[in-house]
């Protein structure tokens, strides 16, 4: 299929349109909850969906039948992606992990960890070598496919990186916090009593 694009939406549908006319092509269901991304792959054969319950969903973009229901996250799955020719679909969202499924199968191939907060967002590369994440936990980190294993973690420098506030005072528990969440660093912890700032 060419000249199509896809959408998801908070009624749980799964929608197919003419690029060009707007039309509407095709609405796919399955989801029980709301849809937080769709991928369509790259040729044109193979649509997905994420949603809130914890599931991704498969369909064939021509025919819109039903090919897989992926199951296995612990939490809402808020982002999805297909590697170019649809053999490959990666997950990621609300528990942390990033799945990579055999989309023809709806087989779990492997699960990769290490993100401290939910996952937004994940991509393939072309050929589904690499999986990127990227996570509520402000860092992007791209997994080998191949052998399951972390290649780099990405993270923008942020405001306050590496500022020593070690003995700051005058300020409040939550002003500390924001500091650090901000990229600050404390090596012994806030002042104390017999350990004054």
């Amino acid at each position: 299929m060419s000249g199509v694009a896809v959408s998801g939406g908070v009624d749980g549908t799964v929608k197919l349109w003419e690029a060009e006319t707007g039309r509407l092509l095709a609405s796919l269901d399955g989801h029980a909850d709301p849809v937080w991304s769709v991928a369509l792959s790259r040729d044109g054969h193979l649509v997905a969906g994420s949603s809130h319950d914890r599931t991704v969903h498969l369909w064939e973009a021509s025919s819109g039948r039903p090919l897989a229901t992926l199951q296995g996250h612990a939490g809402a799955v808020w982002g999805v992606a297909l590697s170019r020719d649809g053999h490959l679909a990666a997950s990621g969202g609300e528990d942390r992990t990033v799945k990579l499924w055999e989309a023809e199968t709806g087989r779990l191939l492997t699960s990769f960890e290490g993100h401290t907060g939910g996952i937004l967002g994940v991509a393939l590369s072309g050929e589904g070598l690499l999986v990127a994440s990227g996570g509520v936990d402000g860092t992007v980190r791209l997994w080998d496919t191949n052998s399951g294993t972390l290649q780099c973690t990405l993270r923008a420098e942020r405001r306050y990186e590496g500022l020593d506030i070690t003995g700051l005072t005058g300020v409040t528990e939550a002003q500390r916090q924001a500091l650090l969440a901000l990229g600050a660093v404390e090596r012994n912890g806030p002042p104390t009593a017999d350990r004054p700032g």
